[in-house]
This record gives structure tokens, sequence and C-alpha cells, in this order.
């Protein structure tokens, strides 16, 4: 898919193409022609799709047995480094915390909802769903905190697309699965969505809802046209919860839990309190970020929770400090504990 072009950039060459690395799934190509649209609107600049198939992809095993974090990242970054590719997006959930050697998040797009949505059969609620009900998540996350929820539950791993997913439910083989609201809103879903959960039934993963785009290090001009699409809020957000997991040294097959927001009144998205409405404004210096972490025993019965605020600017060492206070709480005898029987696929964020 080739963006059409509306004028040249200066600084980079005006006749090529910028090529755009993506997983071949059809919720990562719809995300990353959101990416390659905003940047030919912002910039003038053409871009082109690249598919690539990852590691996660081809593998039916659950993710948790074949590397769980990053394994849908490292052929991207691989033929972004071999410079197969100018740039990368990904799921930013996707993401290992730590930084990388040659390549850099040179944006985070305006952040979609990052709540979980239920999907179930005949319009039901959670509450609405019988004792013993199979809902289906690729997610130790999800699995805490729905047996959180409703200890009945029994939780199935799950891999595949949406359009897998969803279908299980329509056959009768599932009760329900918990998928992204951003993902499912993504490819033309959302109306499937049968209950949203509220930040404060369950915290999305570190993330959630939001987009990365990597480029080379050394690449001033690039970084500087990428810019154009960056929401410096949603980069705060992005900064702050990806450094609580890199202080946690875990990933995203952890059963842990961050959303971090600058509020702001009268938009549509979900305030870092839960419920209310609210959505990222571009952070000033002093602007506050609110932040609220969780990690959780695999089978719900326990979990740790802390927020806090910060200056936007010291987003980094927000995210550092409630992971040292889930840590002084206790938190590592939570995530060493063993895992609950679920995939951490996220082919819908």
């Amino acid at each position: 898919m080739t963006v059409p072009i509306t004028g040249p950039i200066s600084g980079l060459p005006t006749g090529r193409t910028l090529r755009l690395g993506s997983r071949k799934s059809p919720m990562a190509v719809a995300q990353s022609r959101q990416v390659a649209d905003r940047i030919t609107e912002r910039t003038g600049r053409r871009v082109e799709i690249v598919g690539v198939t990852t590691l996660g992809d081809v593998s039916r095993a659950q993710l948790t047995q074949i590397g769980g974090t990053g394994v849908f990242v490292s052929a991207l970054r691989e033929a972004l480094l071999s410079g197969e590719v100018d740039l990368a997006v990904h799921s930013l959930k996707d993401l290992p915390a730590g930084s990388a050697a040659g390549i850099v998040l040179a944006a985070v797009p305006p952040r979609d909802d990052p709540r979980d949505a239920l999907v179930a059969r005949d319009g039901a609620k959670l509450a609405d769903l019988p004792v013993g009900a199979r809902i289906g998540t690729g997610s130790p996350r999800r699995a805490a905190q729905l047996l959180g929820l409703r200890a009945d539950l029994r939780c199935v791993p799950i891999r595949g697309n949406a359009g897998t997913r969803l279908s299980q439910v329509t056959d009768g083989e599932l009760d329900g699965v918990v998928l992204a609201c951003a993902g499912l809103a993504r490819i033309g879903h959302a109306g499937a969505i049968t209950q949203i959960f509220e930040l404060d039934e369950m915290l999305p993963a570190p993330g959630q809802g939001a987009l990365a785009v990597e480029c080379r290090d050394g690449e001033p001009e690039l970084a500087a046209l990428l810019a154009a699409v960056n929401d410096e809020a949603s980069m705060a957000a992005a900064i702050a919860e990806r450094s609580l997991l890199e202080a946690l040294a875990v990933g995203c097959s952890a059963p842990v839990g961050g959303y971090a927001v600058v509020p702001h009144a009268g938009g549509s998205g979900p305030a870092a309190t839960g419920g209310q409405s609210g959505r990222v404004a571009p952070p000033g210096q002093h602007e506050q970020l609110l932040m609220h972490a969780a990690v959780l025993s695999p089978d719900g019965t326990r979990g740790l929770r802390v927020h806090g605020s910060a200056p936007a600017a010291d987003a980094r060492r927000l995210g550092r400090d409630l992971a040292a206070e889930l840590l002084r709480r206790g938190a590592s005898d939570l995530i060493s504990s063993p895992m609950a029987p679920t995939s951490s696929g996220n082919d819908v964020q």
C-alpha cells in the first residue's frame, strides 16, 4: 500500500518513498496505514508499507514459551537495521522495555482508548455470564484481573488474529473473549464490544492503545520528520509506563498493569482515575502526569496497586518510583509466582 504524496520535505531525498516496516496481520496493517496516512498528512512524504513476518506470527506455541516480550518486534528491528525499511511501527506494548542498540523511539502518535473490552455472546456483560464461563484471553494480566472480578471464570489461552478470536465466541467455543478497545476499533469491530472495563476494574498493559514509531539512530532528518506525528502527552505516558516495566525487570507476559495520562477535561478518552471523560493534552514542563500501576498474582487472589504523579518532564522517574514502591511492598514474590496457563499473544493490542 502506498499513500499518495502531497509534497516534498527538505533535508531528505525528495524522490524516494519512505518504507514503513509492519507485521502482516490485519491489525498491524491497519495501524501501520494509520501512521502512514498521518505522516503524509503532516509532512507530505509518500509512505509504502512493507510486510515483515515475525516469530510471533509463525509460531503456534504460547508466546511465554518462545520468549514473550519481543517476539513481534525482533524481525522488524532487524529489517530496520539492515536498511530494508526506513521506519517500523509496533504496538507499543509489544516493545521490550529497554533500549535497542542503533534504534530510537522517534514518535508515539496520539493514543487511542487504552481500556480492555469484553466481547460475549448475546450482548452479555461479565456479570451476566454463567458460572464457570469460558473466557478467552492471551494475557496473564487480563486473566488475573478477570479472576479477581469473578473467581469462577475459566480463562482459556487463545492465539490468532482478531477474526479468529471473535469467531470462537460466535461459534460457541467460548462464552467471551477479552481484547483491547483500540485494536477492535482499528479493524472496525468496536460494535462487537459488550462491555468496556473501566480502569479501576482492569488496569491496561503498559503501552496499550498506543503505537510506537522507530527509526535508526543517527538519522536526524528522518527523526525530525517523524516528530511531526508525535504526541507529547502520549510520549510522556509511554516513557513512564516503559520505565515501570524496565525497573520491575518484566515484560508483556507478566501480570503487570500500568497507565499514565495527562488529564484534560472535555475529551473522549478515560482519565487516570477511571470512568470519567478526559484525554491527553500536550504537556508543558510543569503539567502533571498521573499514573496507576499494579502487579498481580496469576490467579487474581493477590495484588499490589500504587499511584502517583509528577511533572511530565519527569515521566521516567515517575515510572521508576512506582516500580520501587511495588518492589518494596513485595511485588517480586508476585512476579515470580507460577504463571497461569495462558499465552501472551496480542494481535488485538
